[in-house]
């Protein structure tokens, strides 16, 4: 899926590390603007996500946020892809996770795209996630759009997990057994080996 369509929509950042990397990895700066915040400043004009799904077989390579708006209908493609592939369900996936999964890819310096293994979780899958597993929260963040399971065949899982944590802009899980980095939008905080 890519969608090179523009959009109008515009959500408020609140986590000024996020913006931070987002600012030391640039591709394009943007002008200086003496008065613009300084979290803004050279934080460059788009951003772009790409990932695909081994479970479903569909990819995604979209720009979804071009000088400080969103692109609602790209958007609404990633809020589809990230679904929970077992019952189909969707949720508005909170745009902080999207924004921490661009800024640690950036900050990875790969064209690779991630693997996602979960997004979204209903609680039916996570309730069924649970019973098989002990790594698998209660009140998973997965169940509210705000987190994602990532793999990448070129960084290993710590590597992915530093960049993720160098963004000071949520939960980083590292699952070095499984292959796999969680990222989520809550409170910054880090676990796993």
């Amino acid at each position: 899926m890519t969608n090179t369509s523009f959009g109008t929509g515009s959500f408020g950042l609140t986590r000024r590390g996020l913006l931070g990397a987002f600012a030391a990895t640039a591709v394009t700066a943007a002008p200086f603007f003496g008065s613009a915040p300084a979290f803004a400043r050279g934080a460059g004009d788009i951003r772009r996500i790409r990932m695909y799904s081994g479970r479903t077989g569909e990819s995604l390579d979209s720009i979804y946020w071009i000088e400080g708006d969103y692109i609602p209908e790209v958007v609404k493609e990633i809020n589809s892809f990230m679904r929970d592939w077992r019952t189909g369900d969707t949720i508005k996936i909170d745009l902080r996770t999207i924004d921490i999964m661009a800024a640690s890819h950036r900050l990875m310096d790969v064209t690779e795209p991630y693997m996602l293994l979960s997004g979204y979780r209903s609680p039916k899958t996570n309730t069924m996630l649970r019973s098989n597993s002990k790594g698998v929260a209660k009140n998973s963040l997965h169940m509210v759009g705000k987190a994602a399971d990532l793999r990448l065949k070129s960084r290993s899982v710590g590597q992915m997990a530093k960049a993720a944590a160098a963004c000071s802009a949520g939960g980083v899980g590292r699952y070095s057994r499984s292959n796999f980095v969680h990222m989520d939008c809550g409170p910054v905080r880090t676990w796993g080996g």
